[in-house]
């Protein structure tokens, strides 16, 4: 099978290779299963020290859901869920910015303007 050309430059190109990943899964999974928790570890270790942690069990949450789903396609429709959960359910994101713009909210805090007078030119 030949490789698409791409007219994206070097910076847009994706971190991973669909097809090369895809193949792999195929021929030797447990290679490909190998190769994916590397994958994820070496993104999870480049992120801020404090936020690693969280990453891992949220990554291990993951890991249970697609243990269990007895599919690929119902592990993608879980996962989409759980998304879509995070992000209009309680205390999701969807919550958290409609309280930010809440009329109730506390008003934001009453600051004096200056005004600066524009300089003198200097002769």
């Amino acid at each position: 099978m030949q490789k698409l050309q791409s007219n994206q430059p070097e910076a847009h190109k994706p971190l991973i290779d669909f097809n090369d990943w895809a193949e792999l899964a195929k021929s030797d999974p447990a290679s490909f299963e190998a190769r994916r928790t590397q994958a994820i570890e070496e993104m999870i270790s480049r992120m801020p020290e404090h936020k690693q942690q969280r990453m891992r069990c949220l990554q291990w949450k993951i890991d249970q859901v697609r243990d269990r789903a007895g599919s690929p396609m119902a592990a993608c429709i879980k996962l989409s869920e759980m998304m879509w959960d995070s992000l209009t359910g309680p205390g999701g994101l969807k919550e958290a910015l409609d309280r930010m713009s809440d009329d109730n909210a506390a008003p934001l805090p009453n600051a004096d303007i200056l005004t600066f007078e524009a300089p003198r030119p200097v002769n």
